[in-house]
């Protein structure tokens, strides 16, 4: 039981290095989530926004993920271009898209006015 575990979080981590190696966005978020993360710690934000802030991160990173694997998914099934392959790659990719901006918005209602604060 306990083999099956730990070979369950070694799949796990083996997508987390799939994505790091192979997407250039799933870098690029993780980027992203680092800069919030300092900013976080900078101004000292509130156990709550700590924690939306954290879970933010985590849903994008997610998302981009199962968008990376229903992409490579479409892409095996299909090779060729196909309008019902292309409209799921279009939805996956609005999926991030949406996380994406969700978390930008959150961002910014926690952040701005603490940057403007100090200026």
């Amino acid at each position: 039981m306990l083999g099956k575990k730990i070979q369950s979080l070694t799949n796990a981590l083996h997508g987390v290095r799939i994505a790091w190696r192979e997407e250039y966005n799933f870098r690029l978020q993780v980027a992203i989530g680092a800069v919030a993360l300092a900013l976080s710690w900078y101004f000292a934000i509130s156990a709550m926004e700590w924690m939306i802030v954290c879970f933010l991160i985590g849903f994008v990173l997610s998302a981009e993920a199962l968008n990376t694997a229903l992409e490579e998914f479409c892409d095996m099934v299909k090779g060729d271009p196909d309008p019902h392959i292309g409209k799921i790659k279009d939805l996956a990719a609005a999926a991030v898209l949406i996380a994406s901006f969700a978390a930008l918005v959150v961002g910014a209602i926690i952040f701005v006015p603490r940057v403007l604060g100090s200026i």
